[in-house]
């Protein structure tokens, strides 16, 4: 097992008029060629959208994105008729497939607070699609799967790797097996603090990147929230 610490403070942030963007993976202007992907997670951006403005519409193909809210509410419009809002608490996925091009909208009067994931698929130029649900009353301390490319009751996308959010209203040990078929877990902090039995400690922004793992041993102190993603290489 070899795990990478990235700290809160070496995520690149892209500053424009209306969005601020905290990118963990090389994405738009920012380029680091040791920090492509880890496995097949090839980003992970941590947005706030100020109110009434967004991404218009512009094209993807072959990549599995999905969207966190965690804040406020996004609404998505595509070429293939889709249409959807997404409130906090909500999770969209959308595979860009043999391609399609949508736009990104925050048509509320407050910022919009997400994250957006891309995950490469197992399989390219499928038919484009997108679904959402609500997450918003998950169980609290637990980790629970919101989207997954198995057999789990959450959004499907077509890959191999599973999302997790994890609520901690009390400190909290959990043993977490990383899916088969994946050996690879990812994991950001949104609040509180994690504690992993190497003795290193996550706070606030911090980032793990564990390689080569089947078993963690994590303990989440109260208040605590975390996004934690299985994935293959």
């Amino acid at each position: 097992m070899k795990t990478q610490i990235i700290p809160a403070r070496n995520r690149y942030t892209a500053h424009h008029e209306w969005l601020e963007s905290k990118h963990l993976f090389s994405f738009a202007d920012y380029y680091d060629p040791a920090n492509m992907h880890f496995g097949a997670l090839r980003v992970f951006n941590d947005d706030i959208i100020a109110a009434h403005q967004g991404f218009g519409m512009h094209p993807h193909s072959n990549m599995e994105i999905i969207t966190l809210v965690l804040a406020g509410e996004i609404s998505h419009e595509d070429s293939h008729g889709g249409k959807a809002t997404v409130g906090a608490g909500g999770a969209q996925v959308m595979s860009a497939g043999y391609g399609l091009r949508h736009s990104e909208i925050n048509n509320g009067d407050e910022a919009v607070h997400l994250y957006q994931i891309w995950i490469m698929p197992r399989e390219e130029n499928i038919t484009p699609r997108h679904d959402e649900r609500d997450f918003l009353n998950i169980p609290h301390n637990h980790l629970v799967p919101i989207a997954s490319g198995f057999d789990h009751d959450a959004l499907q996308i077509y890959t191999d790797a599973v999302i997790y959010r994890g609520i901690f209203d009390e400190e909290t040990t959990w043993t977490h097996m990383a899916h088969a078929g994946t050996g690879n877990v990812f994991m950001y902090v949104t609040k509180g603090s994690v504690d992993l039995a190497t003795g290193e400690t996550l706070e606030a922004g911090d980032q793990a990147r564990i390689s080569d793992v089947e078993i963690l041993e994590l303990s989440f102190s109260a208040g605590t929230e975390v996004v934690v993603i299985d994935v293959a290489e």
